[in-house]
Order: C-alpha cells, then sequence, then structure tokens
C-alpha cells in the first residue's frame, strides 16, 4: 500500500490526505522533511542513492529524509527516515523550510539538521555509499557529481541561513 501523506496548499496548510503517489503524480503540494548530518568536525554527510531507487537512483544527495506522513511534522519525517536510511537516531532541529519546486513534483521542503554519530549500517535498498565533507569539498562535489535536483539549494539555504545569529551553527554543538 502507498503511504498516505497531507496534501497542502501554498501556505503550507493541510487540505487533506492523499497517497504519496497521487501527490507525485498529480503535481499535488506535500511535506517532505530531510535532515542535513554533520559530524561533530562539522563536515557534511553525503550519500548515493542506491542504484534500484525509482527516484535518482544513484544520485548523490545531501539530505536524508522523505516525505512526513499525516500528522507528522517536518522533525518527525526527517528523524524517522534517518533511522530508516543509516540506522541513525539523533536530535533533529529544524532550520527552515521552502517551497521547492525542483525534483518529481513540487512540495514544502522543511529541512533540519542533527550532529549524527558515526554511521553504521546503512539500508541497502535506500543508501549505496556515504562519506564525510567539509564545506570546500562538498562545493566542488556539488559542481562535479550527479545530486538530486535539491541538493544544491539545500546546502545554499543551510548556508545562508547559519549567517543568521539566532541559527549559526556554533550555537547548536
Amino acid at each position: 500500500m502507498d503511504e498516505l501523506v497531507e496534501c497542502v496548499d501554498a501556505q503550507d496548510r493541510v487540505l487533506g490526505v492523499v497517497s504519496r503517489r497521487d501527490a507525485v503524480r498529480e503535481g499535488r503540494l506535500h511535506r517532505v522533511g530531510v535532515v542535513v548530518g554533520r559530524d561533530r568536525r562539522g563536515r557534511f554527510l553525503v550519500h548515493r542513492r542506491a542504484e534500484q531507487l525509482s527516484r535518482y537512483p544513484g544520485h548523490y544527495e545531501l539530505g536524508v529524509g522523505g516525505a512526513a506522513g499525516v500528522g507528522e511534522s517536518y522533525e518527525q519525517a526527517a528523524a524517522r527516515e534517518l533511522s530508516e536510511e543509516l540506522g541513525v537516531r539523533a536530535a533533529v532541529r529544524f532550520r527552515f523550510k521552502f517551497l521547492n519546486r525542483a525534483g518529481l513534483s513540487p512540495h514544502w521542503l522543511g529541512v533540519c539538521d542533527a550532529v549524527l554519530p558515526e554511521i553504521g549500517a546503512c539500508d541497502p535498498g535506500e543508501v549505496a555509499w556515504h562519506t564525510w565533507l567539509t564545506e570546500p569539498e562538498l562545493r566542488r562535489v556539488l559542481q562535479q557529481w550527479t545530486f538530486t535536483p535539491d541538493s544544491q539549494e539545500i546546502f545554499g539555504r543551510y548556508l545562508a541561513g547559519r549567517a543568521a545569529p539566532a541559527l549559526s551553527w556554533e550555537r547548536c554543538s
């Protein structure tokens, strides 16, 4: 059975419940939560999506996440996906959201971050490979590797938000 998601409007207000498949097929707004993972040294987690995935197989990705289920917050969805895909539990903190028109269908993308411990056994059906990259390394590979359509925007907005005093990375470590 396809997962159920909340269909939302341009102000991110809930309109009803639909299957995720229908939301994507019909271009209906729904919510997706992702985590930008950092290690204690401040490096970014980057992973390559498994080849058998229907959406962007083999692409690199900055955020770990997925669709928010009915009644689930961005943080809850991001934390659940982090656990499912990487086998990691961590305190997830909401950073910002934006109306993302890149990718398969438009959706509200809630970006969270978390300081992650060592990554153990990833779900091979979701994650083929992962590594930690410094900010300069990530800037370079974003131009060289094939990333999911939203990774570049997530990174740019994340860095811009980090510059604001209330969102400073140093305050959360």
